[in-house]
């Protein structure tokens, strides 16, 4: 499942979760985005181990701003509170799976 997040919830589903964060800064215009949506929510499913979440850059600009977002989609590999690898534009599963390392 890819969890939506927003400002108000970014720090306890992201930051301060126990396990690798994959954030997806998107919108719902961005075709590439669109693309990369079900490769997420596979992903989601087959690795419990890694969180998956998605950010829309319109309701969530700050965060946009924040993470330094300029193109999308722009997935960020979070670990511990901290960004550990990030990728920008459209990824196959191969290329998510390598970024979270697995």
């Amino acid at each position: 499942m890819v969890y939506q997040v927003n400002e108000s919830n970014f720090e306890s589903e992201v930051l301060q979760s126990p396990v690798p964060v994959l954030v997806d800064f998107n919108a719902t215009w961005c075709g590439p985005c669109r693309m990369l949506k079900p490769v997420l929510e596979q992903l989601a499913e087959e690795r419990p181990d890694v969180k998956v979440v998605s950010v829309d850059v319109d309701e969530a600009p700050e965060l946009a701003e924040e993470y330094d977002v300029s193109s999308i989609p722009c997935v960020v590999l979070m670990k511990n509170g901290q960004e550990a690898d990030r990728s920008v534009g459209f990824m196959p599963k191969d290329g998510l799976l390598a970024l979270i390392g697995g």
